[in-house]
């Protein structure tokens, strides 16, 4: 980037002194600093990696009219009892790792990491939300590591945190992840890799957590335990930076770093899901209520 800038700089004094010359100097002079320009904006292109080709996926979606709603218009979009409005993330079908225990949707610990459940992956609710709170509870066995993503778009080949950010959802206590990562950005209900959740009220692993998620006009907060714990923007300079000092880097990870800095595509909305990590976690009391 050093070198871009130098050579840049290089070819505006080159085109100051043109205009200080004249005859076969200045066209002399000219011809330099257009060599120097095109050196320039070469260099600054091979320096940004190109952004690999996608495809998004165009599946199932739902009417949130099929839903009950409460007089204060919050939507409940998981019965307790069946899959209904749910499929896995890219798929048409709820993948088999995910059963209905007790009331609550669990994903069975296959202890393989993500995604490595056979039949397992990714679960969303198929349909798509712009400005919205999202209520659930959550919890986690011993060592477990999951999350709750938004505003996902579903890429064909690639992960939903690929362009989803995340809710973080983990036994903080037992499970590696908690301590790496930076300043505790890694623990429950942190905007992952991110933002750490302050304060950090997690309850213990066995025990139910309720977790809440507001999105309106590029506004998100993460609540955790009645506690807003995460607070930040979408679609600004903060969210750049914040993405550039990630692991979904502009350098690192080209593609996710595109699809992040333009989190919810262009309509600015996108699915809810849960996070397969291969291991055991329930959600339920599962709500939405919408914004717009």
């Amino acid at each position: 980037m050093k070198k871009v800038i130098l050579l840049f700089a290089s070819a505006v004094v080159v085109t100051a002194l043109v205009s200080c010359t004249g005859g076969k100097k200045a066209e002399k002079a000219a011809e330099d600093a257009k060599a120097l320009v095109e050196a320039a904006a070469k260099a600054a292109a091979e320096a940004v990696p190109a952004v690999p080709e996608y495809k998004l996926q165009d599946l199932p979606l739902v009417e949130l009219s099929e839903f009950t709603k409460d007089k204060d218009g919050w939507i409940s979009i998981f019965d307790g009892k069946t899959f209904k409005g749910w499929r896995g993330y890219g798929r048409d079908v709820v993948p088999k790792a995910w059963t209905i225990d007790d009331g609550a949707i669990h994903i069975k610990g296959s202890g393989e990491g993500e995604a490595g459940a056979k039949d397992g992956g990714d679960i969303v609710f198929a349909h798509k939300l712009k400005n919205f709170e999202f209520e659930f509870e959550w919890k986690v066995a011993k060592g477990s590591n999951s999350g709750v993503l938004y505003l996902i778009q579903e890429v064909e080949g690639q992960p939903s945190y690929i362009s989803a950010p995340e809710y973080q959802v983990l036994d903080n206590d037992n499970h590696p992840d908690a301590k790496l990562g930076k300043d505790g950005n890694r623990q429950s209900a942190s905007l992952y890799d991110m933002i750490p959740a302050k304060p950090q009220n997690a309850k213990a692993i066995g025990e139910w957590n309720k977790g809440k998620i507001l999105s309106y006009k590029g506004t998100i907060i993460h609540y955790q335990n009645g506690e807003a714990v995460v607070e930040y923007h979408l679609w600004t300079q903060q969210w750049t930076d914040m993405l550039q000092a990630s692991k979904f880097s502009q350098a690192s990870w080209p593609l996710a770093f595109e699809l992040l800095n333009n989190c919810g595509g262009k309509n600015h909305e996108g699915l809810v899901g849960f996070q397969d990590h291969g291991d055991n976690v329930w959600f339920r009391n599962i709500k939405i209520k919408l914004l717009d």
